[in-house]
């Protein structure tokens, strides 16, 4: 039986419309409300899928219960991206370096992430994807490619190898983005990627580079779960 967690140290982004609040040290769970107290309450609502993601892959994670306290460490001021609706602003704990294990602890929480979304996809096969109230919301191919779009531009980020994709289908460069996703991530944690890039622009951190792109699966992951329809 998982260990019940006590005090879950947490941190708050807040622009002016929204406000997200991310586990420091759980990545990929992060959620957004309009104000602190709704972000922390969906936080806490989006435990058990979260923690479902993890222990299919075999990954320890805490009980989360209503005695659990979110602590909150550090706020964050957004920007207009989290205006937009995606976190953007790194926790001050993502600039420590890592250590060999964490690195591996955060390949398999990535792993665990793919995996969740690998699964979503598949059920949505052939099947429909609930709109939303006024129409919107992408089909499953979009949303697949916005994943990879997505994933190219962290890498570039981050300061990882360009992954170059002629002649190959979705999957094979599906396969290959998260080959250097923990690639990149290896390397950054390791101080083999300069911390600027070449115009000067400084690069994501090994831990956020992890963090950013564990969300960014999940979301899309619960995104395409929550709109499968049963017709």
């Amino acid at each position: 039986m998982a260990q019940t967690a006590k005090n879950l140290p947490v941190y708050l982004e807040i622009s002016s419309k929204k406000t997200f609040a991310g586990a420091l040290e759980w990545p990929g769970w992060a959620r957004s409300g309009r104000d602190p107290e709704a972000a922390l309450a969906a936080l806490r609502d989006y435990a058990p899928r979260y923690a479902q993601v993890l222990r299919a892959a075999g990954i320890d994670f805490p009980e989360i219960t209503e005695d659990t306290e979110f602590d909150v460490v550090e706020r964050l001021e957004g920007n207009a991206t989290t205006d937009f609706g995606a976190p953007a602003i790194p926790p001050s704990r993502d600039a420590d370096p890592l250590t060999a294990s964490e690195v591996d602890h955060l390949s398999k929480i990535l792993n665990a992430c793919w995996r969740a979304f690998d699964e979503a996809v598949a059920a949505a096969q052939g099947k429909t994807l609930r709109k939303g109230p006024r129409g919107g919301g992408r089909e499953l191919d979009r949303i697949i490619e916005h994943v990879m779009g997505a994933e190219h531009g962290y890498l570039t980020s981050v300061g990882g190898e360009k992954v170059r994709t002629d002649g190959m289908d979705t999957q094979e460069e599906m396969a290959a983005l998260r080959r250097a996703a923990l690639a990149a991530l290896e390397a950054s944690a390791a101080g083999q990627i300069p911390a600027t890039g070449p115009r000067g622009g400084e690069r994501w951190t090994a831990r956020y580079f992890a963090r950013r792109l564990a969300w960014h699966t999940l979301d899309h992951a619960w995104e395409i779960e929550d709109r499968i329809t049963t017709e």
